[in-house]
């Protein structure tokens, strides 16, 4: 796609299928990263809420309104090229957030790093491989591998905000070198983070802290027995992780919107361009505040990354179908029912889901994302044009 010289990546259905395509897989990334986006916010908006803005007395809609005004800004003023740099510095600040906090813990429960390694092997937490209950246990190793392995591609590979970065790439090799160490980096990463949830989940059993999934972290770093450097490390790491995402967002759904929906690069003066690419800007902040201040008052849910990785099981799979579809076959399709088949895929995803829990105490969790795309290219195969 980078050799195709395109702006946004959903124009290479445009030009594989048509229009209506092209259109509606913009439309399912605008939805999946609308919601995404906001869930991670809202994370931090509560807990600026529940630790610094709330005690002040600032009302939760204002702490929000702060949040996205601070990403506007620079986002605004600067486009990709300042999300390629802030991403960075924004990364390095959660990393250092997580080992300094790792450090404390072990310092708090007299660990050496030996002793912290062998707490997080031990644990039951560190378990990776789970047969024993076949595929009804929703952490089966096979269900949990190839759902995940289907979630890297889409949230990865078919997001406009994740291939945005290595469309500004100034040539193919430099945007392959770019997901290679973006690989070795999310796996070291994810390591981290999964140490420190197992070194705070029996750390607050220690001590006998009632705190639990998103809760976790914060009420342990504010509580002050880990010291007042925890506590500034644990907000420095949570507002570099949040904005990493949330700033890449804002700008890929501008542009997404722009180029997808509006195709304002085909009718519109580079001057118009640059007003109305401002204008939709100032738009997505205002809905990523409104979706924010419901997940808050509406829809407010214990566990945030969850309810992430199910919902994008249900926008992301059209955009699986598809993309699938046209890369792996040679086959056309009538591209006027693409928008029904992909509306109808998530609904036949949620009915199948549903009837297997119902009678077969079977969930398919995350693998929804999977059955979601099968029924999408199902749908597109039934709707292919006649040779």
């Amino acid at each position: 796609m980078l050799v195709a010289k395109l702006v946004s990546i959903y124009q290479y259905l445009d030009t594989r299928f048509g229009s209506s395509t092209y259109r509606t897989g913009a439309a399912y990334f605008l939805l999946s990263r609308v919601i995404g986006a906001s869930f991670r916010l809202y994370l931090v908006a509560i807990v600026f809420d529940a630790f610094v803005t709330g005690p002040m007395g600032v009302p939760f809609w204002l702490t929000v309104l702060l949040t996205i005004l601070l990403i506007w800004v620079y986002t605004f003023r600067g486009g990709i090229k300042t999300i390629v740099w802030t991403d960075t510095l924004q990364t390095l600040c959660m990393l250092v957030a997580v080992v300094l906090t790792i450090v404390f813990i072990g310092q708090e429960m007299q660990l050496g790093l030996g002793g912290l390694i062998s707490k997080v092997q031990s644990s039951d937490y560190a378990q990776i491989f789970f047969f024993d209950n076949g595929w009804s246990d929703k952490q089966n190793f096979f269900k949990q591998f190839i759902s995940g392995m289907f979630i890297a591609i889409v949230m990865t590979g078919l997001d406009q905000d994740m291939m945005q970065k290595n469309l500004s790439c100034k040539n193919l090799k430099d945007a392959q070198k770019n997901m290679f160490w973006f690989t070795i980096v999310l796996v070291i990463v994810n390591f981290f983070f999964l140490a420190l949830g197992v070194l705070l989940t029996d750390y607050a059993q220690q001590n006998g802290i009632d705190a639990h999934k998103d809760q976790l972290f914060p009420i342990i770093a504010t509580k002050g027995t880990l010291g007042l450097a925890t506590a500034m490390f644990f907000l420095l790491g949570l507002i570099a992780a949040a904005y990493s995402s949330a700033d890449s967002a804002l700008t890929s759904l501008t542009t997404s919107f722009s180029i997808d929906i509006l195709e304002i690069d085909k009718k519109k003066s580079i001057q118009n361009q640059e007003n109305i690419r401002k204008k939709i800007h100032v738009l997505f902040s205002g809905i990523l505040i409104a979706v924010i201040l419901i997940f808050k008052y509406f829809i407010a849910d214990e566990s945030v990354i969850a309810k992430i990785f199910t919902f994008a099981g249900y926008t992301y799979g059209p955009l699986l179908g598809l993309y699938t579809f046209g890369l792996f076959t040679k086959l056309t399709i009538k591209d006027k029912a693409v928008p029904f088949i992909c509306i109808i895929a998530p609904v036949l995803t949620f009915t199948t889901n549903y009837l297997t829990i119902e009678f077969f105490e079977f969930d398919f969790e995350f693998f929804v994302l999977v059955l979601n795309g099968f029924y999408t290219f199902l749908g597109l195969f039934l709707f292919k044009k006649k040779c």
